[in-house]
């Protein structure tokens, strides 16, 4: 099972023994009885008609106990390396983190430096709120072992897989940088008050109002050796002000302006429709696509699931999809 329910067949199975990973409203999640199962807030989703927004009464459920051997754990803000540390020789850490964080600013800032972060993979999303809410409601993450709610730490379900099986890992990126500015900075951040563009140093927010990028809608896109990496605006002040991401930027990594996009629900049809869906699990798409390419009841075919705060896909992602596939 892969797809949007009541909190009355989401009970039944958590009753029955099943091992779930969960989505939905803060309220939805604080209704369900304990079991094995891990969640996450959040009210978006991509489903088979198009993006819709849930209700109360409805959650997202992931069935994970017909994978393998799933484990659950939980880890404070210092401890996120163990994820990746205490993951199975051959599976995958499906892990969930409440946006705003401490956890989550660790996790993005120091997730590819953990051992064996690429080799043991981890998947999984940001948890989040309605985006009117976002600075008055906090993000929320389950433990389901105890059904209890937390605001500050990393869930995880450890799926050890059988030695026929193999997890991968896809990514959907639908932006590429432009061919214009080179932009670089000079620490590991959240928040930007200057940059470097083409070797020169600016005010950040200055600069991307001259080009008229103070609505979000574009992300920076870094080369990590050749990976296409976004990091997402959420707020641009005014000149003097810092820029806030949603995603950090890393030193010694050459970032472009994303192009533009004209239709996202086509360009997600197309990159899917490429794509082998074979033992496709779960996956999760960026709140941000949801919002700015207007998916809510457009279908783009692929993997249903919940539309968040950030995708895991080893580390922070953002304005991507990520397709957890199990063959």
């Amino acid at each position: 099972m892969n797809r949007l329910v009541s909190l009355q067949v989401a009970s039944d199975l958590i009753r029955s023994g099943a091992a779930l990973s969960i989505a939905g409203p803060d309220a939805a999640l604080r209704a369900l009885p304990p079991g094995q199962w891990i969640g996450g807030s959040i009210p978006y989703f991509m489903v088979a008609d198009g993006g819709t927004v849930a209700n109360d009464q409805q959650v997202f459920v992931t069935e994970l106990s017909p994978l393998g051997t799933v484990t659950i754990a939980s880890y404070g803000a210092d401890g996120l390396a163990a994820i990746a540390g205490n993951a199975p020789d051959n599976g995958v850490s499906l892990t969930i983190i409440p946006g705003g964080s401490a956890a989550h600013q660790r996790f993005a800032a120091e997730a590819a430096s953990y051992d064996d972060a690429f080799v043991k993979p981890t998947v999984g999303w940001i948890a989040g709120c309605r985006v009117e809410d976002i600075g008055h409601v906090k993000p929320t993450v389950y433990d389901g072992r105890t059904a209890t709610r937390h605001e500050d730490r990393a869930v995880v379900a450890y799926i050890a897989l059988p030695a026929d099986k193999l997890a991968c890992i896809d990514i959907v990126n639908l932006f590429e940088p432009d061919d214009g500015d080179v932009l670089r900075f000079d620490e590991t951040s959240f928040e930007v008050g200057s940059c470097r563009v083409n070797g020169e140093t600016v005010d950040f927010a200055a600069y991307l109002r001259s080009r008229g990028l103070e609505h979000g809608q574009l992300p920076l896109v870094g080369d990590f050796a050749g990976a296409r990496i976004n990091a997402s605006l959420q707020s641009v002040p005014a000149a003097g002000g810092r820029v806030q991401l949603y995603a950090p930027v890393f030193p010694g990594v050459d970032y472009r302006v994303a192009r533009p996009i004209d239709d996202y629900a086509a360009a997600f049809r197309a990159q899917l429709a490429a794509q082998d869906h074979a033992g496709a699990v779960l996956a999760c798409n960026c709140v941000l696509n949801f919002l700015f390419g207007e998916l809510e009841g457009k279908a783009i075919g692929g993997v249903e699931g919940p539309a968040t705060f950030g995708e895991i896909a080893y580390q922070l992602l953002n304005q991507t999809m990520v397709v957890l596939r199990v063959v």
